[in-house]
């Protein structure tokens, strides 16, 4: 079959395995899963993980924000041209993120939520007795997503 008969996922993952035929010290991949399905995207990741805790560099272009979370240590939005943030992905949740705590719980019969704040949850006899007695379903932090993040930092919906 000719290169150019082959799917879009084929091309990327070839195109992928000629950038390290040569054992580069750096890569440059842009939009380096697009097109793949998860489990080849996850193949292309662990393959950058492993690149990486050899010594290499990667510079990333991506708008996938999930790809940002799983492989950059450090992330840099740039708008017209102009560095807008330059942080690591957890400082960036951690700035922001809302400093609390849902939980939804089950009360008779229906899905009930509070939200604590996550300063002195420790110490929060409201929160505490709730998980005591309450039918917890689900308990979430306030961190935000990678993806609100750009649409904050950049103003760009990527819907």
């Amino acid at each position: 079959m000719k290169v150019g008969e082959y799917s879009k996922g084929m091309k990327v993952r070839l195109n992928f395995v000629r950038t390290m035929l040569n054992n580069p010290r750096v890569l440059f991949l842009d939009e380096v899963t697009n097109g793949l399905d998860p489990k080849n995207a996850r193949i292309i990741k662990d393959m950058i993980a492993e690149y990486r805790a050899q010594g290499g560099t990667v510079f990333l272009t991506t708008h996938l924000m999930n790809d940002v979370e799983q492989l950059c240590d450090r992330v840099a939005f740039c708008v017209s041209g102009r560095l807008m943030e330059v942080s690591t992905p957890r400082d960036l949740k951690l700035k922001y993120g809302k400093r609390e705590v849902k939980v939804e719980y089950r009360e008779n019969g229906t899905i009930a939520s509070a939200t604590f704040p996550l300063d002195g949850i420790g110490s929060n006899e409201e929160f505490y007795k709730l998980l005591q007695t309450g039918n917890v379903e689900t308990i979430h932090s306030g961190e935000t997503s990678m993806e609100e993040i750009f649409i904050i930092v950049t103003g760009v919906d990527l819907k």
